[in-house]
């Protein structure tokens, strides 16, 4: 193995690795396709680039190649929605609106929803402003970013801990 070789395989894991990296921050942040698609093109590098160390042994087709990777970002897409579903986890949804009338409204819905919500009061830079703070679980996350998407800006964080506080009985 000369130079080119080594140098080949040393790049080829500075790719691979790279992809792992930036594919399980799209995982946490919940871009699914995103990161099966750069799973896909990770294991890629990484099976060639074996197959290169490994030499002397039978290496993979093509079409061995693609399936193999096509199980790997398959497996990132089936994991992260068994994760979605089985850990049914906190967040908390943060949303900033204008203090009117179409806030009263949005908060007292979210409240008939049998969800917790927390008002404070602040000044932005174009007058007043809520700040509403909802604790959920990550199932109502789309309802009640839905409900405040014309008139708030929603942010969005999961929750480690929490004790203490109001929870709706369903929970």
């Amino acid at each position: 193995m000369g130079i080119w070789g080594l140098l080949g395989i040393f790049l080829a894991r500075i790719i691979d690795v790279s992809c792992n990296t930036v594919r399980l921050l799209f995982l946490v942040k919940g871009q699914r396709l995103i990161a099966a698609c750069i799973g896909f093109f990770e294991v890629m590098v990484y099976m060639v680039a074996l197959s290169y160390v490994l030499g002397g042994g039978r290496s993979l087709t093509t079409v061995q190649l693609i399936f193999y990777c096509g199980g790997f970002a398959a497996g990132n897409l089936v994991g992260s929605w068994l994760e979605e579903r089985l850990l049914n986890t906190f967040i908390l949804v943060e949303v900033i609106l204008d203090d009117d009338e179409n806030a009263a409204r949005s908060i007292d819905v979210v409240r008939g929803m049998g969800l917790g919500a927390t008002v404070i009061r602040g000044l932005g830079r174009s007058g007043p402003k809520l700040v509403v703070e909802i604790f959920c679980h990550r199932h109502d996350v789309r309802a009640v970013q839905n409900l405040f998407a014309d008139h708030g800006f929603v942010t969005v964080s999961d929750v480690k801990r929490c004790n203490g506080g109001w929870f709706p009985k369903r929970l």
